[in-house]
């Protein structure tokens, strides 16, 4: 959903993957298993 909305402009693609791991860390989780996982890595090592 996140792809299809960002293909759309609908939203911002690398705003909306930060905000949806960071919301499932909060809520608990010990590990995240992510299709989002290289993009993830490479906005964090900015």
């Amino acid at each position: 959903m996140i792809k299809a909305a960002a293909e759309r402009g609908w939203i911002d693609e690398d705003k909306a993957i930060l905000e949806s791991l960071t919301s499932i860390k909060r809520a608990g989780a010990d590990l995240i298993a992510t299709y989002f996982a290289k993009d993830a890595a490479k906005l964090l090592a900015k």
